[in-house]
């Protein structure tokens, strides 16, 4: 710092120092009233803005892509999915079935929920999306079991089951009109589950219907709306609370369904949720070891209370200005604590090791204030400077969350440096430490502090060498945009949706295009369908069944067949008989057909199987109502199945203009705009898959929305932003430490070590596969701001000739970069420990910065700096 600059803001520093200790007291007691006041107005007007889409300009090109995709069809966007798996295609529908009822019954937590693959019009019509062979192939099948159908009409009980198979067994006719060992199988299945307590149930629809009848697989999807309140920190909790409730009840009916939730809402909730209880944990951890890194530092009880104190009524003051200033936190610049915490302990240990260094070489209490003061101000005035450029340089950036963040943080330097300069010399005039000795730098040998001195080419040598090696290496570096890399992969709705995105058909992961007119969809959609990472393409006229003519002549007949038997099956419980007496009477069939050899040698293994099964089940004294419970197992699903045959083959010629309103307000829009929605072709966990498919889609239609084209597109908006923060911060920086120091060589001095710490670090990161993403990003401002601050302490230092043994490693001005290090290094370290990965990824980010600015810090500037006169 130039003469003329230091001896200013010298003498501006005498003059508040004067002040400061001429009304200690009445400091104080004005600084807690306004720290009160701050307070009480920041609890009563502060509010919490949750919502990930607005941390991101709204002018963005993917966003205004995403708003009018939610502008036109509202029906998934901010939606929950509810995942809900069977061990049968039956029991995964009815729960499915009951989960909507029931979250339709709370329109206070949720604005609308619906079944993608299930509602009247699909049972209805779903054989007719069948291919014309599939449809011949599953006529034949039923027609082969009509006599089974009509008789279990009559007889729906485990007697009238057995009493069928019994006369298929006997029949010495080759040419069975339905083959049975399928159902033997399933049934020697269900006794055997049976036996063993599991609680799966026979799927008639899988046996008679090939699972055509609408239920195509054993999962379902409930899509549904909460109702969000954005001035929480959870604001979908009220809402999952609520559903999780519902969902209980139903798993509690239906012991073998399961219900998982996830989607972007969930996703969001239980990182929120998972953040803060590690938090807290983090913290109290965090907490101690400061503490303990502290009291080491400073060596006295009533320093650390001084920096905390301190350190406390700064963050209510920053509060109090975030209140006034912008209203409202988001979920960026609520880490302003953070920064805070690790930028303004340093201004407050710098101070207070300062003084405790002028006590301990005889100054009295007073005169070692007003030096403090006078001489470390200077340094931390440099840095609050110099840090808050850094954080304002957010401020015209597309990153809005960073933006805010950066206001807030850029004026709580200042406001960290005002408490800094003047509560903490106020206390230390009422406290007054007193029997200081002098410190004595133990904690490093002494060939560590005098290596800048003897090794300082060798550490000009090799600092040029990591920097080049570090810049090849910073090549790899890559920026993860795919949020859900960063969560606890154990819960529940990351492990879902990581299952669901290796699904072609179900994959959360599909994208979306718009076009205004049907014939420009279909134009989009076929070009999208000629891409190799898109499965497949559905739109309005998808729905429309093809070779509708053909297909109704094969159900007419169907329901000639099948209708008598449809119409008697009135059953929907099972009729009460005997099952203990029907299982009995079944083996004593079996030992007579195997006695009379009338069993088929293919059907002779299961036969057999399935008699000793049901002689374990009947002896089974410890399980009284085992058969009744295989009652219930084998035949309490046939009536669904039966009900959805007898829907289907009902179904009715139709045309574009037939379908119902709850179907097409998902296609198309009251404004007339037709939706396209685009599933993937490959796995999306898979990076390359994700950017491949978002890229060919994206080729064809820019404007193509969805959650990869926001994730990369947030990604790509987040690193240019920081990119321009940080190169706009730099120059501002060096222009202003050029403009105050009047030397180039000593702005290089600070910029270097800043710049070869950035590039280890981000070597390291590289080749310890601790990629860059939304989370650990955030970390940036505070080591550049640690850089920065760090370098301009020791070059003051030893610019002032100030130094205990002629060596800057064994002064206070040393002491304090380490200790206020070690105590951010500290404050982050358990964060490593966290199962949000993202979390974690930003403690190893931190340690390993912080580590690499220390080092730069203190070893390599003092060797650039040389031995001056």
């Amino acid at each position: 710092m130039s003469t003329s600059t230091s001896t200013c803001i010298e003498r501006f520093l005498n003059f508040w120092g004067n002040g400061v200790l001429r009304f200690p007291l009445t400091l104080i007691f004005l600084s807690c009233v306004l720290s009160g006041f701050s307070l009480y107005y920041t609890i009563a007007h502060l509010g919490v803005n949750t919502n990930s889409s607005e941390l991101l300009s709204p002018e963005l090109p993917f966003q205004k892509n995403r708003v009018r995709m939610e502008k036109e069809f509202p029906q998934d966007s901010g939606a929950i999915l509810f995942v809900v798996e069977a061990l049968t295609p039956e029991e995964s529908t009815l729960a499915a079935k009951q989960l909507e009822q029931r979250i339709t019954a709370i329109p206070q937590h949720f604005r609308s929920v619906y079944i993608p693959t299930d509602n009247a019009f699909f049972r209805q019509q779903a054989l007719l999306y069948l291919e014309h062979d599939e449809l011949e192939e599953l006529s034949a099948k039923l027609t082969d079991a009509q006599p089974f159908l009509g008789y279990l009409s009559q007889n729906f009980h485990l007697q009238g089951l057995f009493d069928i198979i019994t006369q298929a067994l006997k029949q010495q006719d080759d040419e069975l009109p339905m083959d049975i060992s399928p159902l033997l199988n399933a049934i020697n299945d269900s006794v055997q589950d049976e036996l063993q307590g599991n609680h799966k149930r026979l799927s008639w629809q899988s046996l008679l219907g090939q699972n055509k009848l609408n239920s195509q697989t054993n999962r379902t999807i409930v899509v549904a709306r909460p109702i969000m309140d954005y001035n929480a920190i959870l604001p979908a909790e009220t809402s999952l609370n609520a559903a999780r409730r519902e969902m209980a009840e139903i798993t509690t009916q239906y012991p073998a369904v399961n219900i998982r939730i996830t989607g972007e809402i969930a996703l969001e909730h239980e990182e929120l949720a998972g953040v803060s209880h590690g938090a807290v944990v983090a913290g109290v951890v965090s907490l101690l070891l400061v503490c303990a890194s502290l009291l080491i530092g400073l060596r006295s009880y009533k320093l650390l209370i001084a920096t905390f104190f301190a350190l406390i009524m700064g963050l209510i003051l920053t509060a109090g200005f975030a209140t006034v200033a912008i209203g409202h936190l988001n979920l960026i610049s609520i880490s302003f604590a953070v920064l805070y915490i690790g930028l303004g302990v340093d201004y407050a240990i710098h101070v207070c090791l300062h003084y405790r260094e002028c006590l301990g070489q005889g100054m009295n209490n007073t005169d070692a204030i007003k030096h403090s003061i006078s001489t470390v101000g200077v340094s931390i005035f440099l840095c609050a400077l110099t840090t808050s450029i850094g954080f304002l340089a957010f401020i015209p950036t597309d990153f809005s969350g960073v933006s805010e963040l950066g206001i807030i943080s850029g004026v709580s330097m200042f406001i960290g440096l005002g408490v800094s300069l003047t509560i903490i010399p106020a206390l230390l005039d009422v406290l007054q430490v007193k029997n200081v000795k002098p410190m004595k730098a133990r904690l490093l040998p002494t060939f560590i502090n005098e290596l800048p001195v003897r090794q300082s080419t060798r550490i000009k040598v090799y600092s040029i060498i990591f920097a080049l090696a570090s810049g090849a290496i910073l090549t790899q570096l890559v920026f993860d945009s795919n949020p859900i890399n960063m969560r606890d992969p154990n819960s529940e709705s990351v492990a879902t949706i990581k299952e669901l995105l290796k699904s072609k058909d179900d994959s959360p992961f599909a994208l979306i295009a718009l076009a205004e007119d049907l014939q420009s969809a279909q134009q989009v959609a076929k070009q999208l369908n000629e891409l190799p990472s898109v499965h497949q393409t559905i739109m309005v006229n998808d729905l429309v069944a093809l070779d509708q003519n053909e297909k109704l002549e094969i159900l007419d007949e169907l329901a000639l067949i099948l209708g008598h038997q449809l119409e008697g099956f009135n059953q929907q419980h099972i009729v009460d008989s005997n099952p203990n007496q029907a299982v009995n009477a079944f083996i004593a069939e079996i030992d007579q057909l195997q006695a009379d050899n009338k069993i088929k040698p293919e059907q002779l293994e299961v036969i057999s199987a399935l008699k000793n099964n049901l002689n374990q089940l009947s002896a089974d004294i410890e399980q009284p109502d085992a058969a009744k419970n295989l009652e219930h197992r084998l035949l309490s699903l046939l009536p669904m199945t039966l009900n959805r045959l007898k829907s289907s083959i009902s179904a009715q010629a139709y045309t574009l203009d037939d379908l119902p309103g709850y179907l097409l307000e998902h296609w198309i829009s009251p404004n007339k705009i037709y939706k396209i929605l685009i599933a993937p072709a490959k796995d999306q966990n898979q990076v390359e898959n994700l950017n491949e498919f978002v890229t060919e889609v994206q080729s064809v239609d820019p404007a193509a929305t969805g959650l990869p084209v926001a994730d990369q597109a947030s990604g790509v908006a987040v690193v240019k932003a920081f990119i321009q923060a940080f190169s706009s911060a730099l120059i501002a920086i060096f222009i202003l430490l050029l403009i105050i120091l009047r030397s180039l060589k000593d702005t290089l001095l600070i910029i270097g070590p800043l710049l070869l710490a950035s590039l280890l670090t981000g070597a390291a990161n590289v080749l310890l596969d601790n990629s860059f993403n939304f989370a650990n990003i955030i970390s940036l401002p505070l080591l550049m701001g640690m850089g920065v601050d760090s370098s301009i302490h020791i070059l003051h230092r030893l610019k002032s000739g100030y130094s205990n043994s002629g060596n800057v490693l064994q002064s206070s001005t040393a002491r304090g970069v380490f200790f206020s290090s070690l105590t951010t290094f500290c404050s982050f370290s358990s964060l490593t420990f966290n199962p949000h990965l993202g979390t974690a990824s930003m403690g190893v980010l931190l340690a390993i910065g912080i580590s690499f600015t220390l080092l730069c810090t203190l070893i390599v500037l003092p060797a650039f700096y040389g031995n001056r006169t």
